[in-house]
C-alpha cells in the first residue's frame, strides 16, 4: 500500500508564498511520477501540476504557470509545490497523487492516471 502524506498548507494573504510537501512510502518512488490537484468546496478536484519519474518534465495548467513549481527529491521520497503570488482563487484542499511510470504529456492532468492520494493540506489565500 502506498501511503501520501501532505503538509505545508494554512492561511495566507494574497501575494503571499507557501512550498507544499508531500512524502511518500510504501512503493519505488523513483519510478513514478506524481501530480498536484485541489479541490475547492462544491467543486471537482482539478489538475495543478505534475512532474516526471526522473523530474525533467513538468506540466502545469495555465492559472498557475509561472507562480507555482513543481519539483522532487527522490532520495527524501518527497514531492513539492512552491506557491508564489498566491491568489483567492488558489484556496482549495491540495492533494498529492502517484502517477504513471511514462510521461504521458497533456494526459498528466486526467485524475484516472493516478492511484493512490494523500489527505490533502488546506491553502487558504484571503485577499
Amino acid at each position: 500500500q502506498v501511503q501520501l502524506v501532505e503538509s505545508g498548507g494554512g492561511l495566507v494573504q494574497a501575494g503571499g508564498s507557501l512550498r507544499l510537501s508531500c512524502v511518500a512510502s510504501g512503493r519505488t518512488f523513483s519510478l513514478h511520477g506524481m501530480g498536484w490537484f485541489r479541490q475547492a468546496p462544491g467543486t471537482e478536484r482539478e489538475f495543478v501540476a505534475a512532474i516526471s519519474w526522473g523530474g525533467t518534465s513538468t506540466y502545469y495548467i495555465d492559472s498557475v504557470q509561472g507562480r507555482f513549481t513543481i519539483s522532487r527529491d527522490n532520495a527524501k521520497k518527497t514531492v513539492y509545490l512552491q506557491m508564489n503570488s498566491l491568489k483567492p482563487e488558489d484556496t482549495a484542499v491540495y492533494y498529492c497523487a502517484l502517477g504513471p511510470g511514462l510521461w504521458m504529456g497533456n494526459r498528466q492532468k486526467e485524475k484516472t492516471l493516478y492511484d493512490y492520494w494523500g489527505q490533502g493540506t488546506q491553502v487558504t489565500v484571503s485577499s
